[in-house]
């Protein structure tokens, strides 16, 4: 801008006339915040006297225009510039009226905040802060100059606390006195000045502080009010600093223990206060609070009933309905509710309660002995307020039980029956009874233990107590009532069975009230939604009238919400109301058509919310699938309306699938009237983009056809086939496998005509011989094109010579282009034994013959073909008996001769597949080649371990002397020197274990006292493998000596703690109640293998330079993934506080293997024990902002850029999940971490992408 132009605007500014100065003051402003506004050097000073005159303008709005103008200007100036306002206004706060003291004030802290860069930042800090010191501690200042100096200082830290290292002294020196100022409102700005200070300040001074404010408190002759002060700093000190406060607690917490008992019955602030202290010594000194959490409890729970000046009798009284009269009017104004404050007492006990049950999940089951009746006692809390309070904290106890028995069934409902074998000797017989009665006995402790078998005790009076709630004038405490019903039954999904009839009047007042808003009828149809959905239907059957009259009058409902919800849960009741198509013992018809006509009227307005649409088309698609042999008249008109709603571009998926629903029901709808047309629209979707619609429609299609296959014309499954060929490929197999169902189901339709086989074969089986050559091909796709070659070859016009070619053809084809990969090998292979059992015996020897022929041509080249056919041969061995072949099994044994390591491996897997077949004849063949020919051991315990998986997959049993003669043949190979050796042998272990573990955990935990590692090492190793996830007879009889083997963490060798370290993971992953009780002795043992270990670092000297090698890495990173499902699985049994520091804090320190797995676990912390993390953050800074600066060396290889990509990825993540809970903003280490990633424009793309994932 023009000089002359600024000088006329700020010539204007100094006029007389109000109104000019407005408007040039606002001329000023826009010109400001313009990017390409520059100023002269003359102008600056001229300018800045102005704006700063300005400020003490008798117009409030041309002062307030003036410290807008600020902001900008600031921005603009030069920093001697900047300096000279500051001070400016510095004087101004100190020396001026108290008129424009405010304004000055807010101007200041308006340049603070708008400072652009550190080193101006410091500057102006090294000029204002001894004023602002002055201004404190000055005898004489007024306390309005006190306020205003301590508001901004406090502003000044918050900020840039940390740039004034050298003030902090002083400052802390002038902020202290205040805290005993007979000003209240001098004491509170010091607390705030104090704690925003103490984040930056240093161990030694913060000890100071907090010292020195402990020692106030021990000062019995302190006056009340200053008390107070001193324990609100307590509390904020503790907030600011987190686990540094940690070292004082011995101090402190028995001091304010003993305010709260001993305050006089008046000074409810007194222990409201220090409760407050206590909350946040739970939340941010975690770890360090440990040894007073039982006397913190038993204050909580004392304090959670306060109430001096309200009695039992007098809650009594209340409930009954009997009201005394005031005897006079005299009595009645004694004592009013205004002038009771003990409910702050018991608000800060409920809120410090929440903070032990979030940052103590090792302390739920005795928090439900002796917490949980307690809140529910005080349910019937008389203030609304602090009711909801605790209904929310007794929220997050039923959350936290959720979260740490997450995955975990009660462990006696899925138990199994153990059958005793018929062939152990008595001795035998009285061992396995005995480990029997053990492990029942573990499972009853277990259970009785748990949070959940706890929580279910507690049930009966939890609704008892609610649905007194329920009944309640009041809104709010009605929803506060539902939301903590909702939350029981998410966590204990069965729990109500006893109850419906109690609580169904409560849900149809609340649906029915006239006085009910919104909110509450939601809460009340979601919960009626979530106990519908998680109950056995007969127990609702004798509340239906009651539970469907207001459901249906809600589904009437003006707002969309009610409206939505109410038709969910329509669709619920429609399962209850007739579970069981077939029979039924409640007689459900006079609730059809009340149930039909509301969800009709919802259908067919065409004016309503999308979600409601949407409800209203799922839920008739349920209707009609249910009663759709009561709704023959409405049938007529129905089907019409979904056909019109698939039509709809927003309606049409909810409507496919509604189709689907009603195609798969037992009663077989008439869908004649309406059928062509929804093939028809179906088909055409197949070539949408949208695929969820495209997975839908594939899904109805199929249901459709297994259904009304007899209605459809071939001429539709031939349209569909070539709709179906373009959806084959690898890069959707979800897509695919269902595209392939599809194929079979119309393939397999005995009324479709040769031309759908024909069309099949011309343009479904090319793509299907692409697919099979790619190496992503696995799971459901895979098990879906074997059923397509399986049923190719069954229709008309497709020859099993020319489907067999086509697929032998298939590794020609790719080895030309390149190298076959394994896994299309292994899918070929599948794909060739489907079809050849498919076709019949004939077919299937012959190209039995075929393949061995191809294996005895040339074992001395590596050809593809070659190794398909071992792969292949293995794969119809499995799955039928080859032993009229005579001398197969030497054939393959053959091909172990070869140099190539491939055909080997495969041949190796042939002959134990194969013997899977023909146990009595393929298994001693195996056994005895294992013992005659040493050099082919290896590949040999291949073909066993092959057999002996999968045995233990199908349950199958050997007989005696073959699990002894396996058993002795595994125990001598133990000790190999060849770690693959030893890893075969140890899962060939396990699984015998399975099958027969009476005999194998004895010869297992004998030979943990084996002198030789390896050995040690192997029978660990082996019992991890025989843990699975469902449950096995081995269970009851591992038990009792699962702690021989876990125990083996303290051993001497890495290999036999690595082993020790690998089982306990995968039994707390599979089955965590064998290891509960061993936990608290087993956690310090696993934290030690997370240390690095100076004795397991060694140095290569490889001549021209050296090599250290570190072998404990893989223990230590074995450790942590351990911990990663500890804290799945576990949590009620962990300390995170103990864990974190030192342990996680090292692991972030570690090397690269190391990292990644801590970086998931501090992710996890984050999300399930946020205060334990919290409390430590500052520590976590620094070990992250490592990880994301660091910048691998110029010469790298790409495999280390790409690693350490990854790696601060993986770092980026764990920030993510720091930055999401709360109380992150609190620690400046953290805040400046964030900038620099903000600052750095790859960082924070990096930043933004995870955050979006």
């Amino acid at each position: 801008m023009a000089n002359y132009t600024l000088a006329g605007i700020l010539e204007k500014m100094t006029g007389k006339d109000k109104d000019y100065r407005y408007m040039a003051t606002s001329d000023l402003l826009n010109e400001l915040n313009k990017e390409g506004f520059k100023i002269d050097v003359d102008l600056e000073a001229k300018l800045s006297n102005i704006i700063i005159k300005q400020l003490d303008d008798a117009a409030g709005d041309i002062s307030g225009l003036a410290v807008k103008c600020l902001s900008p200007l600031v921005k603009k100036v030069r920093e001697q510039q900047v300096l000279e306002m500051t001070n400016k206004l510095c004087d101004k706060l100190l020396n001026a009226k108290e008129q424009n003291r405010d304004i000055a004030s807010i101007a200041l802290k308006t340049i603070i905040s708008e400072v652009p860069t550190s080193s101006i930042a410091q500057s102006i800090l090294v000029s204002i802060i001894p004023k602002l010191i002055q201004g404190i501690a000055l005898q004489g200042m007024s306390t309005g100059i006190k306020c205003e100096c301590l508001e901004i200082l406090s502003d000044v830290l918050h900020k840039y606390g940390n740039l004034m290292t050298s003030d902090h002294e002083v400052l802390l020196g002038a902020f202290l006195p205040q805290l005993s100022s007979n000003q209240a409102s001098i004491r509170k700005k010091a607390i705030s000045c104090i704690a925003s200070l103490a984040s930056s300040l240093s161990d030694d001074l913060l000890a100071k502080a907090i010292t020195e404010v402990i020692l106030l408190l021990k000062n019995k002759t302190t006056k009340s009010e200053i008390t107070r002060t001193n324990i609100q700093m307590i509390g904020a000190l503790s907030r600011a600093v987190g686990y540094r406060f940690g070292p004082h607690l011995g101090d402190t917490v028995p001091l304010l223990i003993s305010y709260c008992n001993n305050a006089s019955e008046n000074d409810e602030e007194l222990r409201e206060y220090s409760l407050q202290a206590l909350e946040s010594f739970l939340l941010r000194c975690p770890r360090d609070i440990y040894s007073y959490c039982d006397q913190i409890l038993h204050l909580i729970l004392e304090f959670l009933s306060y109430d001096p000046n309200f009695t039992d009798d007098m809650e009594g009284d209340a409930d009954d309905g009997s009201y005394a009269e005031e005897e006079d009017d005299e009595s009645a104004n004694e004592y009013t509710d205004d002038e009771d404050v003990s409910w702050k007492v018991r608000r800060a006990a409920a809120k410090c309660l929440t903070a032990l049950i979030v940052s103590r999940p090792e302390m739920l089951p005795r928090l439900y002995v002796e917490a949980c009746p307690k809140l529910i006692d005080r349910f019937k809390e008389r203030e609304e307020n602090i009711k909801m309070d605790v209904f929310s904290t007794f929220i997050e106890l039923l959350r936290q039980t959720g979260n740490v028995t997450k995955g975990q069934a009660d462990f006696d409902e899925s138990r199994q029956d153990v059958v005793l074998p018929h062939t152990i000797s008595l001795d035998e017989k009285e061992n396995f009874l005995v480990r029997k009665y053990l492990f029942s006995l573990m499972v009853n402790l277990v259970m009785l233990c748990s949070p959940r078998f706890l929580l279910k005790q507690e049930v009966p009076k939890i609704v008892r107590s609610l649905n007194k709630q329920l009944g309640e004038k009041s809104i709010k405490t009605k929803v506060g009532a539902f939301s903590v019903l909702k939350e029981l039954v998410i966590v204990l999904p069965d729990c109500l069975a006893d109850h419906i009839g109690s609580v169904t009047p409560g849900v149809e007042k609340a649906l029915c009230d006239k006085s009910s808003t919104s909110n509450l009828k939601i809460e009340a149809l979601v919960f009626t939604r979530l106990v519908l959905a998680s109950h056995a239907p007969s127990v609702f059957h004798p509340y239906i009238k009651a539970i469907s009259d207001p459901v249906i009058y809600a589904v009437g409902e003006r707002y969309y919400g009610v409206t939505a919800e109410a038709l969910r849960v329509c669709g619920e009741l429609v399962r209850v109301v007739r579970p069981n198509i077939e029979s039924y013992s409640f007689d459900f018809k006079p609730y059809v058509h009340p149930i039909y006509s509301a969800i009709m009227s919802r259908l067919t307005n065409q004016d309503q919310d999308q979600e409601v649409k949407d409800c209203a088309i799922s839920c008739m698609g349920l209707m009609v699938s249910t009663f759709g042999d009561h709704l023959g008249q409405e049938l007529p008109s129905c089907l019409p309306v979904l056909v019109d709603r698939m039509r709809n571009e927003i309606t049409r998926l909810t409507a496919v699938k509604a189709f689907a629903v009603i195609a798969a029901s037992p009663l077989h709808i008439d869908l004649s009237s309406v059928l062509e047309h929804v093939i028809s629209d179906l088909t055409a979707f197949l070539r949408k983009a949208n695929r969820p619609l495209r997975q839908a429609s594939l899904g109805t299609l199929n249901t459709l056809i297994v259904g009304y296959g007899d209605k459809i014309g071939s001429a539709a499954y031939e349209v569909i086939v070539v709709e179906l060929s373009a959806l084959i490929s690898d890069s959707d197999l979800h897509i695919t496998a269902l595209a392939l169902e599809l194929c079979c189901t119309l393939m397999t339709d005995g009324r479709s005509s040769p031309n759908v086989g024909l069309t099949v074969r011309n343009k479904v089986l090319p793509q299907a011989l692409t697919l099979i050559s790619s190496s992503l091909l696995q799971g459901q796709a895979l098990l879906a094109l074997q059923n397509f070659f399986g049923s190719l070859v069954s229709s008309a016009n497709t020859s099993f010579d020319e489907l067999l070619d086509s697929l032998l053809s298939t590794v020609k084809l790719s080895s030309l282009s390149g190298v076959v990969a394994k896994q299309a090998l292994f899918s070929i292979a599948q794909c060739v034994a489907v079809l050849c059992l498919a076709a019949g015996d004939q077919k299937c020897s012959s190209t039995v013959n075929l393949l061995t022929d191809i294996i005895k041509a040339d074992s001395s080249t590596h050809s593809a073909k070659q190794h398909l056919s071992l792969l292949c041969l293995g794969e119809i061995g499995r799955r039928k008996d080859l032993s009229s072949h005579e001398h197969i099994e030497n054939i393959i044994t053959e091909s172990f001769q070869s140099p190539f390591e491939e055909i080997k491996s495969a041949a190796s897997y042939a002959l134990g597949k194969i013997a899977v077949g023909n146990l009595p004849k393929y298994l001693p063949f195996i056994l005895d080649k294992i013992d005659n020919q040493q050099k082919k051991q290896y590949l040999l315990l291949h073909s066993l371990k092959e057999v002996i998986v999968r045995q233990s997959v199908d349950k199958a049993d050997f007989d005696d002397a073959s699990v002894q003669k396996i058993t002795n043949l595994l125990f001598s190979h133990c000790e190999s020197e060849e770690e693959g050796v030893r890893n075969v042998v140890a899962e060939c272990l396990g699984k015998i274990a399975l099958i027969e573990p009476v005999k194998l955990i004895p010869a297992l935990k004998e030979r943990t006292y084996n002198p030789a590692v390896f050995t040690r090492a192997t029978v660990v190793i082996a019992v991890k493998y025989s843990i699975v996830e469902r449950q096995e007879k081995i269970d009851e009889i591992l038990y009792p000596e699962i702690s021989s083997f876990l125990m083996l963490i303290k051993d001497q060798d890495r290999h036999v703690r690595r082993a020790s370290v690998l089982a306990l993971s995968t039994i707390a992953r599979n089955k965590p109640n064998l290891i509960k009780g061993l936990l608290q002795e087993l956690l310090p043992l696993l934290y030690d293998q997370t240390v690095i270990k100076k004795e397991l670092i060694r140095t290569v000297d490889l001549g021209p330079f050296k090599h250290t090698v570190d072998d404990g890495l893989e223990l230590r990173k074995a450790a942590f993934e351990c911990m990663d499902t500890l804290l799945d699985s576990c949590l009620d049994q962990v300390n995170p506080s103990s864990f974190i520091a030192p342990y996680l804090l090292l692991g972030l320190n570690d090397h690269y293997d190391v990292k990644m797995p801590c970086h998931l676990i501090l992710s996890k912390l984050a999300d399930k024990c946020p205060s334990a993390v919290l409390a430590v953050l500052d520590s976590l800074v620094d070990p992250l902002q490592k990880t994301i600066s660091f910048k691998p060396k110029r010469d790298a290889v790409k495999q280390e850029v790409d690693r350490n990509e990854d790696m601060i990825r993986s770092a980026l993540r764990a920030i993510a999940s720091l930055n999401r809970i709360s109380g992150g903003d609190c620690s400046h280490k953290f805040r400046n971490l964030m900038n620099e990633i903000t600052k750095s424009q790859t960082l924070s793309e990096q930043y933004s992408s995870i955050r979006n994932e």
